[in-house]
């Protein structure tokens, strides 16, 4: 493990996302990063598909959407 600098207003920027996300600074900087190169690996695919890839791979099960709002 090493680490790695990045500029204040982007630590600024991780910590307000940590606390909507509820990860901690460490595990958003890693998210972003994690998603961020799967969005340059494969331009042709959305964010929304890149996540939706990464949720079946780790076995997550959606439940079905219910029809109209509550």
């Amino acid at each position: 493990m090493g680490i790695v600098n990045i500029d204040d207003e982007l630590h600024d920027q991780l910590r307000r996302a940590c606390a909507v996300t509820h990860r901690s600074i460490n595990a958003q900087a890693n998210y972003w990063i994690k998603v961020g190169m799967l969005c340059e690996m494969h331009p042709e695919l959305s964010f929304q598909e890149i996540v939706a890839q990464e949720l079946r791979a780790a076995g997550v099960q959606p439940q079905a959407l219910r029809s109209g709002r509550a």
